[in-house]
């Protein structure tokens, strides 16, 4: 090999080697598909687009959100999975891909674990049971005890087999040796709907479908999933306060990349991530949707989601719930 064939050689190796950092510093020079894998209009597309428009004025490049619904947030999933992790795709997931399919599909085309870069987490809105106004139960306990007399004849709406609202109640029914029948629908409106009408008589129900349904009183709240009281909804009792502990049921959503993402280009969008919780915008929408911001580390969200997947693994599997 001649002197200039092996400084050319030289020069491209140490170029391939540093070139990932270069373009790392230098991120992002082009436009960002984030990925929602749920129709517009929806709540996690609003989140979505809300947080984008307050990213990239921080970022200083335009964000495109790209709605690829369908097979329960799988293949919007499988698009970014099996992206190049240069930090130009990235997705909204939520507790199906983070947490639930694992269990609920006997193969999906990705890991959880393994074929995603964890950015962030985005929040957590907790789930309530409601009850239609006219339900003879008028608190808690005697809805607990009218169910238990009951077993088998009283029907729960969920958005559908596999959401959190559905699997909310398998774990309550987990917790409190009870049957209650579950009736599934194609979203949250027409489930909503139905309890409003009185056609099923109650539903685990997010705040940020129902919040406004629940402070209209067309639905009683019974009892709230989350660790404390709801300031939205402050004379409603946690479900711990009630007697069902362990309980705590909440959806929460977070963004993914492809797995091997350089760590800048993950720590820049961290920390602008972060950065969008305190803009106004970002604030009021959450606040509207009852949603709590969740800032922190790559690694604290990687943490939840394993610990969440671990924690519903054996709710769906005692309740044999499969979705193929």
């Amino acid at each position: 090999m001649d002197r200039r064939t092996l400084l050319t050689t030289l020069a491209a190796t140490a170029a391939a080697g540093v070139a990932p950092w270069a373009r790392a510093q230098d991120y992002p020079t082009q436009i960002i598909k984030w990925v929602v894998p749920y129709p517009a209009g929806g709540g996690t597309d609003v989140i979505a687009r809300t947080l984008s428009e307050a990213m990239r004025q921080t970022l200083g490049q335009q964000i495109v959100i790209d709605n690829r619904p369908g097979a329960s947030t799988n293949i919007g999933a499988e698009i970014v999975a099996k992206s190049k992790p240069d930090g130009y795709t990235i997705l909204s997931a939520d507790n199906a891909v983070l947490a639930f399919n694992e269990h609920l599909f006997n193969k999906l085309p990705f890991s959880p674990e393994k074929d995603f870069t964890y950015i962030g987490a985005i929040g957590k809105f907790p789930l309530a049971l409601v009850v239609h106004p006219d339900f003879p139960a008028q608190d808690f306990k005697a809805f607990l005890a009218y169910v238990k007399a009951n077993p088998g004849k009283v029907n729960y709406a969920s958005p559908g087999n596999g959401s959190p609202h559905h699997l909310a109640m398998e774990l309550f029914k987990n917790r409190t040796g009870t049957f209650i029948t579950h009736i599934p629908y194609r979203g949250a409106a027409p489930a909503m709907a139905d309890v409003m009408g009185g056609q099923v008589p109650c539903m685990f129900l997010d705040l940020a479908s129902g919040l406004s349904i629940m402070q209209g009183k067309k639905v009683r709240v019974l009892a709230i999933g989350s660790g404390a009281r709801s300031k939205l909804l402050p004379d409603v009792p946690t479900l711990a306060e009630v007697g069902v502990p362990n309980s705590e049921v909440f959806a929460f959503q977070g963004i993914l990349g492809p797995a091997g993402m350089p760590p800048a280009v993950v720590n820049r969008l961290n920390a602008d991530l972060n950065k969008a919780f305190t803009t106004p915008a970002v604030q009021k929408r959450f606040t509207d949707f009852g949603m709590e911001a969740m800032p922190g580390s790559p690694q604290q969200f990687f943490a939840l989601s394993r610990a969440e997947s671990q924690r519903w693994g054996p709710i769906i599997k005692a309740a044999n719930i499969k979705l193929d």
